[in-house]
């Protein structure tokens, strides 16, 4: 007897200008390079936000740790 292949459902990719919303914090994705993101992880009212430099993988295991939502998609140019 053949078994299908179960299918685990993926996450949306990271993109930049993504805004996710978690419990406290947003996570705004600015820079997705091969291996790296560059995002800034702040309360939505804070005035002066970091930026940081994680991998994607980690930022990734972050965000569905946490149950982040995602808020804003990535806005096209026309």
């Amino acid at each position: 007897m053949i078994k299908k292949p179960v299918r685990v459902p993926r996450s949306r990719p990271l993109e930049t200008g993504q805004i996710w919303r978690m419990a406290e914090l947003n996570l705004e994705v600015g820079l997705v390079g091969k291996l790296l993101v560059h995002y800034k992880l702040a309360k939505p009212e804070a005035v002066r936000i970091p930026n940081s430099v994680s991998s994607k993988s980690t930022v990734e295991k972050f965000l569905k740790k946490n149950k982040a939502v995602l808020v804003r998609k990535k806005i096209s140019a026309v």
